[in-house]
């Protein structure tokens, strides 16, 4: 069975390349267009292994998200790795403080991303 990915992002080409590049390497990919959306699939999907969010989006945005994620406890272990055009130190420490487990900035290698897959959904099996 392939373990589910929730990939967040406002852009959908974003949302279609990660896509791609998960689903080709066997993980089952759910997709939210905002951080509210993302928040409603982590609570209706309970399988979903790890998210893929980005930061800057409309209605919430991803640090939001991650800090209500985590703040309810039966979603406190999901791992999260946060995928944005944003290198702020004080941005990339609140999400830490968050939760993140992971900062990657776009555009994205493949292969970085896939290893942050691989790795953060084992530890959550």
């Amino acid at each position: 069975m392939s373990k589910k990915i929730l990939v967040v992002d406002d852009s959908n080409t974003i949302r279609q390349q990660v896509g791609m590049c998960l689903s080709g390497a066997g993980y089952t990919v759910v997709e939210a267009a905002d951080g509210a959306e993302g928040l409603s699939a982590i609570k209706s999907t309970p399988d979903i292994a790890m998210v893929i969010c980005d930061v800057n989006m409309p209605n919430m945005n991803g640090i939001e998200m991650l800090e209500a994620v985590h703040a309810d406890g039966s979603f406190s272990k999901l791992p999260v790795v946060m995928l944005t055009t944003e290198g702020q130190p004080a941005l990339i420490s609140r999400a830490k403080k968050a939760g993140a487990k992971g900062w990657i900035v776009k555009p994205f290698k493949p292969d970085l991303l896939l290893a942050a897959a691989k790795k953060l959904t084992a530890q959550a099996a």
